[in-house]
């Protein structure tokens, strides 16, 4: 059956126009009903969540470089979970210079990034910058703990934003000013961002104590307005501040911070200390017990109520002592004979 062929118009038939889409508008009253009579099937519909634009185009590269260990790589990964403003990287090679973080942010169009040094396998170091200009902070972190180390009973909402809360120590030094407005631009998330929630769900501290920087992340939690913490937490020993990216003329020196080099061997220092007054005890005590035996002369009176033992002559033999009889065992040659007996038996019963 051949394929019948489609007829080519010429034009002159009116194709019919198509249906232009309008907005949804409430149904048009009834006129039996009257106009302010709602019908049955009335409804409306609600306006959109959020109806502004995405203006704070902030974003944060997080990345590290070579060398980190499990608990860093999990403590990124939450951070790139907290924060949907973040993008990611391929680790750094460690021969490579720090000023080449700022070519990677302008590669993926990055404004703020947040970069974790390893050395030595065990310390780790953040750099918090605004990239390209400047400036750049240095800490040490310590005290690690992730989210799924922690299991916290507090949770929030993946991609919502967080309120950030300060201690008032920051508003009182200006290098912890400085700091502030670094975190508020890194952490906080821009309204309106595509991949963010339009709620407020948890809580973002920065507490100073003993020199140092606390993070925690707490859960809101709306019936009372209690406080849950999720996680992850660390601690940010801040060691200088830059002008510039990764870089540049020193803004700021912590007068209080001790490198983990430094830590280390005063506690080297510390054991090797006790082993040695440990040593120098033994010795007194060697030195005491030698020292205690003390040597007394002879006493005259001792010998007053000695008794003289009496002396035996000494005898010399000159015979040889006789020497013992040996007496012999008669049964043995009993027994010996009952033995040849039983072998001349044998013989004459196996002929």
């Amino acid at each position: 059956m051949a394929a019948a062929k489609r007829k080519h118009d010429d034009g002159s038939a009116v194709r019919p126009k198509k249906r232009v889409k309008r907005a949804p508008s409430a149904p048009e009253p009834d006129a039996k009903l009257g106009p302010d009579a709602a019908g049955p099937e009335e409804y409306s519909i609600p306006p959109p969540v959020s109806q502004g634009k995405w203006k704070n185009k902030e974003r944060v590269l997080i990345f590290s470089s070579r060398g980190i260990n499990f608990r860093t790589r999990h403590l990124m990964q939450d951070l790139r979970t907290l924060m949907p403003h973040s993008k990611a990287d391929t680790k750094m090679d460690r021969k490579d210079q720090l000023f080449v973080i700022n070519e990677v942010c302008e590669m993926k169009n990055c404004n703020k990034c947040i970069f974790f040094e390893a050395k030595k396998k065990q310390d780790l170091y953040m750099w918090l910058s605004n990239t390209p200009q400047g400036p750049s902070a240095k800490f040490l972190v310590q005290n690690v703990h992730t989210l799924a180390e922690l299991k916290m009973t507090g949770n929030c909402l993946r991609g919502s934003r967080p309120l950030l809360s300060f201690d008032p120590t920051f508003d009182k030094e200006p290098h912890y000013a400085l700091l502030k407005e670094l975190f508020i631009q890194i952490f906080s998330t821009p309204q309106y961002h595509p991949k963010s929630q339009p709620f407020v769900d948890h809580v973002f501290t920065f507490t100073i104590t003993d020199e140092r920087i606390w993070f925690r992340n707490y859960q809101i939690i709306e019936e009372d307005a209690s406080l849950v913490e999720i996680g992850p937490r660390f601690v940010l020993n801040l060691i200088k501040i830059f002008q510039g990216s990764f870089g540049g003329p020193t803004l700021y020196e912590n007068p209080h911070y001790q490198s983990p080099n430094m830590h280390r061997r005063l506690i080297r220092l510390s054991v090797a200390a006790k082993f040695r007054e440990k040593q120098q005890v033994k010795e007194v005590q060697k030195i005491k017990k030698k020292g205690s035996k003390v040597l007394i002369g002879e006493d005259p009176t001792e010998v007053v109520f000695e008794t003289p033992a009496e002396e035996k002559p000494v005898e010399i033999q000159l015979v040889k002592p006789e020497s013992k009889a040996i007496v012999k065992d008669k049964k043995k040659p009993r027994k010996i004979q009952r033995k040849k007996q039983k072998k001349l038996l044998r013989i004459e019963a196996s002929a």
